[in-house]
């Protein structure tokens, strides 16, 4: 699983020139905890161009790349294709028809009570961190319901899909509860248990990177920012990054090992020995 996300690194913008803040996409590796390449974002464009070449830096042979709803486009998925992978990609308002496709055809299926429709389902709980969360997850890959997705068009249809997905996410805080419904798209077609996993695990590039990035490294606060520097200390935060991770040794956060690195040098050639 691979997934692919932006961030903006807020505070390398210099408003005295009209520089705006850098926006990175990065490709992270979900069980292994690496980020695998990254790609600044053109500040006249936005991550639609920027997916594409990250992509041709990696070899995803054999991966499943999952994208949030701005890489939803289909020169993208066939590009994932092309390289031997498969995606899952989030569908949100940017892919309107999609979005109302998909929707309707769910609704139809439960209108139905799914009969005469091939599907499954699955539902999950996690406790932790005074959270509840219920993740009830249905895929439909019926051939009827597909071609409806589809479209009649020649060049219309989506490359490689399979499956259309729906998961009602309920969560529970503080005896608030709140809820979200997502759909899906994807080029497998496999149960509705490993969907929902996959799907989660996209979650990982959030919590595992970006945030690691901002608490462990202070990235947000940080304000390098003339020429291409802000750039490079992404890149040389994300090398640190993965080390760190890779480095078993010493049970620790992010934060203290980077201080023992700091301060024990045989602990610094340890972890970059990797």
């Amino acid at each position: 699983m691979i997934a692919f996300d932006g961030k903006t690194v807020r505070r390398s913008h210099d408003k005295a020139l009209g520089v705006k803040a850098i926006h990175m996409v990065s490709a992270w590796a979900t069980a292994n905890r690496l980020v695998l390449g990254q790609i600044k974002v053109d500040s006249k464009s936005n991550e639609i161009t920027a997916i594409p070449a990250l992509l041709d830096l990696l070899d995803l042979s054999g991966c499943t790349v999952t994208i949030d709803a701005m890489g939803c486009q289909k020169e993208i998925a066939q590009k994932i294709l092309d390289q031997g992978a498969d995606y899952i990609f989030a569908v949100k308002g940017n892919q309107g028809t999609l979005r109302t496709k998909v929707e309707e055809m769910f609704n139809d299926a439960v209108e139905c009570n799914f009969k005469h429709t091939k599907y499954d389902k699955c539902a999950q709980t996690e406790k932790g961190h005074g959270r509840i969360e219920t993740r009830r997850c249905w895929v439909i890959d019926d051939q009827d319901y597909l071609l409806y997705i589809q479209g009649v068009k020649e060049g219309e249809g989506w490359p490689g899909l399979r499956s259309i997905i729906k998961v009602e996410a309920t969560r529970r805080v503080k005896g608030k509860i709140s809820r979200e419904t997502r759909y899906y798209i994807s080029s497998r077609a496999e149960s509705a248990r490993a969907m929902n996993t996959a799907i989660r695990s996209h979650w990982g590039v959030e919590n595992k990177l970006h945030w690691v990035l901002d608490v462990g490294f202070r990235e947000d606060e940080n304000r390098v920012r003339q020429g291409h520097s802000a750039e490079i200390f992404v890149v040389l935060r994300h090398i640190a990054l993965n080390l760190l991770k890779q480095e078993q040794t010493f049970r620790a956060g992010i934060h203290a090992k980077r201080l023992r690195a700091g301060w024990d040098d045989d602990y610094l050639r340890k972890v970059m020995k990797g």
